[in-house]
């Protein structure tokens, strides 16, 4: 990730290796992180961000994990934006912009 953004979770790595393993892996890894982090603002932010750069990495290689990445990231964003409040919302769009 060469936005400058420092991780402080182990998601991406967790992802790559539900890649691996197909969909089912990669949704029962979202299902694990988000339910064990969803009311973390901070991690669910990074979660939307590998998300979504998971979604970048499958773009046009394997179709896929690109629709499931895709799927989880807005199925996610919107979660986050119904969800978030205050200063954890401008924590989040600001993170993810």
């Amino acid at each position: 990730m060469s936005n400058g953004y420092e991780m402080k979770t182990t998601f991406w790595e967790d992802f790559t290796i539900a890649d691996a393993f197909g969909v089912s892996a990669i949704e029962d890894t979202y299902n694990r992180a988000f339910n064990g982090w969803k009311h973390d603002y901070v991690y669910i932010t990074e979660l939307s961000l590998v998300l979504n750069w998971k979604m970048f990495q499958w773009y046009e290689k394997d179709d896929s994990k690109y629709q499931i990445y895709y799927k989880l990231y807005t199925k996610l964003d919107a979660w986050c934006m119904d969800n978030l409040r205050n200063s954890e919302l401008i924590y989040y769009i600001d993170t993810t912009d």
